[in-house]
């Protein structure tokens, strides 16, 4: 049984004559016969081109954080968009979701973007201009974007490409990207407090800046131990090294603040997308003033055409509205706290060996093992292939997660207390399932 109905099917075809793949990410490809094509999305559901309706943990990697197709926020946009939708100047708008995210964060200053990608790459060139150093610390297993300078040992990696854990190797997810580009970036385990502080001891000199994901958010929402963060940014305070957060994922998410707020700990610069337009393409570079400063025209350039655009920026401005006046977060964590104990009692009272990872607004799961995972290598170590049969049950069913077990299951404000049933209804009928194809194996 595929996932594609006749008219799905035949829109997919239609696609793969026309986009590689028959998609324009390739992340969005699940095969041939698995890949939706989606008529229209509404509150915390998605509907296929046969009608088929599905219960949305995807929500588009991450950004819809109050309901797909919110009438509060479309009607933003398309009031504002009456005004003209770009200028090549600076407008009211924009300067007004400046002051909200300043206020909202606590960064001192901000410059607009249009995507993750876009804000990582911008943020890189600050903390290399300001430090004058150009190495930078990635750690395995996050991803900052598309970007060449962060295509190395990312969540698409397998174990055998990491090399040891001892001196990792810095991995290219890609073809056609130049080998020389390596040798600026310096690969460490997360979590590994003692080879962090080893490495930038011996080689601050040369190092810029360290990039981090806060929660991993390619890899089903691993944390942070306690002392990691405030180690990094102790070393990095003690080494003039440049910490930024990529908040592209966590922020407005985690807390109103981000992750800066969850964890109590200001990065020098923090990168925002996603969930900061509620599905509008839109992303932010953030921080402390000083370092922000670093962005002279004719000397540092960040720079885009449509940076600050009226349908975006109308629609991260109502978006941020609901967040501080309604009770947006609190309603996906009352939800993400009831979908992990129901799945986790479902798998226990299975005997399933399994961790429940993340924070109930963008939470993951581990099968395979009760041993919590402390960075990548350790996640790698699960059993991905029950993962990814239960997650074709799920959506088969009208559950859709994603069915890489490293992308976390997002929740919206819009999902309700009889879809979290639901869910954990239909999440029981799989494993009942599944199961038995596991034992057979």
């Amino acid at each position: 049984m595929t996932l594609q109905g006749p008219q799905t099917h035949q829109w997919f075809t239609r696609a793969s004559q026309v986009m590689p793949y028959g998609i324009n990410s390739n992340f969005r490809y699940w095969g041939d016969q698995d890949t939706l094509v989606i008529q229209r999305a509404k509150g915390a559901y998605l509907w296929d081109m046969d009608g088929r309706r599905y219960i949305d943990y995807r929500l588009g990697f991450g950004p819809i954080i109050v309901g797909h197709a919110d009438e509060r926020v479309n009607q933003a946009v398309v009031q504002a968009i009456q005004d003209g939708t770009l200028s090549a100047w600076t407008t009211p708008i924009e300067v007004e979701l400046a002051e909200r995210i300043v206020r909202l964060t606590g960064i001192e200053m901000v410059r607009l973007a249009n995507s993750g990608t876009e804000a990582t790459m911008q943020a890189l060139r600050i903390a290399r201009a300001y430090t004058g150093r150009e190495k930078f610390i990635k750690f395995e297993g996050h991803y900052h974007g598309s970007a060449d300078y962060f295509m190395y040992s990312t969540a698409s990696a397998s174990l055998n490409m990491l090399g040891s854990p001892r001196s990792p190797i810095a991995a290219p997810m890609s073809s056609g990207i130049p080998p020389s580009i390596a040798e600026t970036v310096i690969i460490l385990p997360f979590n590994d407090l003692e080879l962090l502080e080893r490495t930038i001891r011996a080689r601050w000199g040369e190092i810029a800046a360290v990039f981090v994901e806060p929660v991993m958010g390619n890899v089903a929402g691993l944390l942070p131990d306690e002392d990691f963060l405030p180690t990094l940014r102790r070393l990095c305070d003690e080494h003039g090294i440049v910490l930024i957060f990529d908040e592209v994922k966590t922020g407005f998410r985690l807390a109103i603040g981000g992750a800066q707020e969850y964890f109590n700990l200001k990065a020098d610069l923090v990168t925002y997308a996603k969930a900061l337009g509620n599905g509008y393409p839109i992303a932010a570079i953030g921080g402390k003033r000083e370092v922000m400063m670093t962005i002279a025209p004719g000397q540092v350039s960040q720079s885009g055409t449509y940076n600050g655009n009226t349908v975006a920026v109308a629609a991260a401005l109502a978006t941020l509205d609901l967040l501080e006046n309604e009770s947006i977060i609190e309603t996906i964590y009352q939800r993400g706290k009831a979908l992990m104990k129901g799945i986790d009692d479902i798998l226990t009272d299975q005997d399933l060996p399994h961790v429940m990872m993340g924070l109930p607004p963008m939470f993951g799961i581990y099968l395979g093992s009760e041993q919590r995972p402390r960075n990548f290598r350790d996640f790698l170590k699960g059993n991905a292939a029950l993962y990814h049969q239960l997650v074709q049950g799920l959506a088969r069913r009208g559950v859709l997660p994603d069915i890489d077990g490293r992308e976390p299951w997002f929740l919206c404000a819009a999902l309700s207390e009889e879809d979290v049933q639901e869910t954990l209804n239909i999440f029981n009928d799989t494993l009942q399932a599944v199961k038995p194809q596991l034992k057979a194996s």
